[in-house]
């Protein structure tokens, strides 16, 4: 696939030519700067396209194995990381946390389990101390404040979404059940049963054949004192809400440049993926724990990710998202059928089990007027939700499967494929 005034290439079902065009459109209406989509029916891609540019500078064009960062999309696998150490019986989503990390009982916390964190409903969405600069990096740090911290509310009776909290709580449950750190967990118990090097918590490691995408946000080093004062202290107040959810002191200066942000684990917020890594994690969910004859997870537990949550307002975000065992519904109603998680500036990856279809939507626009804005992925539904359900009658096209498999450090490349275009 190529268009004359566009750097796009890849592969997609005819029945897909409506997503195809969608995403051109993208950026050539409304200034996408890079981006890829991938689709699957049934577990086997159907679309795989991607265009743009992997770099500010316009210079680096986006190649099939660009990984960038997904913000809050990375949560999900943090969830699903957990999942399979839960399926191990390493772990009880219903057992007091502090059953694993005595020090978490602190302040009232003594009653909160496993599956409350998982869901969101565990109270602990924000750290009422002031934090310095950079604590978002110090993983002692950050489990400390939180062993102080006393909930927000009576932890199981309402959800507050935990942007950033979120990882550093079940990154140490995993920690003391499994011995791995999260960012380790994710790469032996999701990316390598799924054969994938475009699933990673930070920045891959060293020689790893896929590469990461700048952010492209603000590079302003201005600071503004009185934000810097004042900032801490309302997030630490009750009331502060997604503010206080979101809020870390320094936290610009992690997506400039190099993107510092990516040499910790911040698992709440610094996934790092290919869409088509993505997509592939979600076509396991989508199929009952199956991907190319693997039982990946089991079909009781993929069934159970989603679980019945009931739609009331988020006490932080305010709207309708209910979350279960890490995946959220459709916060737009009717947007999107099943379930997956949504990341800051609108990248997504979804599973719907009825249909079997499963998707992923990346890109590297950050902090523009498209912020916190779904209308680049919006102009996709649709075509896409009808293309799939064409596939699903008529018996889906697979696109040839290319891009970069499973490497273990060390571990010598393959020889290089040639992607064709189409």
């Amino acid at each position: 696939m190529s268009d004359s005034a566009l750097p796009l290439s890849g592969f997609c079902d005819p029945r897909f030519e409506g997503v195809r065009a969608a995403f051109a459109a993208n950026f050539r209406e409304r200034g996408e700067p890079g981006a890829a989509v991938c689709v699957s029916v049934g577990g086997k891609p159907v679309v795989d396209l991607w265009g743009g540019y992997a770099d500010i500078a316009n210079t680096r064009a986006w190649q099939q194995d660009t990984l960038v960062n997904v913000f809050s999309v990375g949560k999900a696998l943090c969830a699903l990381a957990a999942a399979r150490i839960v399926e191990q019986r390493l772990v009880d989503l219903d057992a007091p946390v502090a059953k694993l990390w005595p020090q978490f009982a602190q302040a009232g916390k003594q009653a909160i389990t496993f599956r409350q964190i998982l869901s969101h409903r565990g109270a602990l969405p924000a750290i009422a101390k002031p934090l310095p600069d950079g604590a978002a990096l110090d993983w002692a740090a950050m489990v400390h404040a939180l062993e102080e911290q006393a909930p927000w509310w009576e932890p199981g009776t309402a959800f507050g979404y935990h942007v950033n909290t979120y990882g550093f709580l079940i990154g140490e449950i995993v920690k003391r059940a499994a011995g791995k750190t999260l960012g380790t967990l994710i790469r032996e118990e999701v990316a390598r049963p799924l054969d994938t090097d475009g699933l990673h918590l930070g920045r891959p490691p060293a020689g790893a054949p896929t590469k990461v995408a700048q952010i492209l946000a603000p590079q302003s080093t201005r600071g503004n004192p009185m934000f810097n004062f004042v900032a801490p202290r309302v997030a630490g107040l009750p009331l502060s809400g997604a503010f206080g959810a979101m809020f870390f002191p320094g936290i610009k200066s992690f997506v400039q440049g190099d993107i510092p942000f990516l040499d910790g684990e911040v698992p709440a917020a610094n996934g790092v993926v290919t869409a088509r890594g993505l997509a592939r994690m979600y076509a396991a969910i989508a199929n009952g724990g199956q991907i190319d004859d693997t039982q990946f997870l089991s079909n009781e537990l993929a069934q159970g990710l989603i679980g019945n949550p009931k739609p009331w307002p988020d006490l932080n975000i305010v709207v309708p998202m209910p979350f279960h065992l890490g995946y959220h519904e459709s916060p737009i109603p009717g947007l999107l059928k099943g379930f997956g998680h949504i990341g800051l500036g609108g990248t997504l990856g979804w599973a719907d089990p009825q249909s079997g279809s499963a998707f992923a939507f990346v890109h590297n626009r950050l902090l523009t007027p498209m912020l916190l804005d779904m209308a680049s992925f919006a102009g996709l539904a649709r075509p896409m939700r009808n293309a799939i359900t064409a596939a699903r009658h008529a018996g889906a096209l697979a696109v040839p499967r290319y891009g970069a498999r499973y490497r273990e450090a060390g571990q010598q490349a393959p020889k290089k494929r040639v992607a064709g275009r189409r």
